[in-house]
């Protein structure tokens, strides 16, 4: 697939904003959404100068309407969706679990599953209708590991990767796959909101037998992988992109 089309959500910062960069260098045609519009713009410049045909929706993947008009987009304008990638989210409210309220909850789970869900629901209905089809969600090492320190951000993570096996089970004969990536620390803004400040990455990377955090752009390889030809009989599977974190 020479000019894959390609919807990110989360695109405007971190690991989706480094996913749509390389997408654009292996020549992808591209619909990236976020909630910030100068963001957006400023990437959508940098991917056209790069020759990428690339176009950015301001969109909250928690509403039903934006998600439905990002896939309604992607169609209407490169005629089909051959990729997805779903990087929207947040880290929630840090605290321990009997400090977090139903509001903490909600924005949570709204922005990181209701997202996923949303955003897989209409994905998958264009991808089933064409035969053929790639989800990647964004799931986290934390996702299968605890964090008294980010009850929400664990739960939803954990969510993600059960839509993620339950999806790919439910579309694998439509010749659709969905994975989801789980990135240990990576170098990004919300890496630094978590730890506290930047200033305490090193602390962060002496818990990572690699000895540093990772990169968005090494993230971005491993969604451009389970994104390819070369991982056709991979799916329902996540992937850890963690520097050794999770292998003791």
């Amino acid at each position: 697939m020479s000019h894959p089309v390609v919807l990110i959500t989360g695109a405007t910062a971190g690991i989706g904003r480094a996913t749509a960069l390389a997408f654009a260098a292996k020549g992808a045609r591209l619909v990236c959404s976020g909630r910030n519009a100068a963001a957006g713009d400023a990437l959508i410049s940098e991917l056209r100068e790069m020759g990428a045909e690339a176009d950015f929706l301001a969109a909250d993947v928690s509403r039903e309407d934006d998600v439905m008009r990002l896939v309604s987009h992607a169609v209407e304008r490169f005629g089909c969706l051959d990729i997805a990638v779903n990087s929207a989210g947040t880290e929630g409210t840090p605290g321990s679990i009997v400090e977090q309220t139903v509001q903490s909850y909600a924005t949570t789970f709204d922005a990181n599953v209701l997202g996923t869900f949303l955003c897989m629901k209409h994905e998958l209905k264009a991808m089933i209708g064409q035969q053929r089809g790639v989800v990647v969600n964004l799931s986290s090492t934390m996702g299968s590991r605890g964090n008294p320190r980010n009850p929400m951000y664990v739960a939803s993570k954990h969510a993600i990767e059960g839509l993620t096996k339950s999806a790919a089970l439910d579309v694998i004969q439509a010749n659709v796959r969905v994975n989801a990536v789980a990135p240990g620390p990576i170098e990004t803004a919300m890496l630094g909101r978590i730890a506290g400040g930047a200033d305490r990455l090193a602390s962060v990377a002496a818990t990572i037998p690699a000895g540093r955090v990772g990169t968005p752009e090494e993230v971005a390889d491993a969604i451009l992988f389970l994104a390819s030809d070369q991982s056709t009989y991979i799916t329902g599977q996540i992937l850890h992109v963690n520097g050794g974190k999770t292998a003791g």
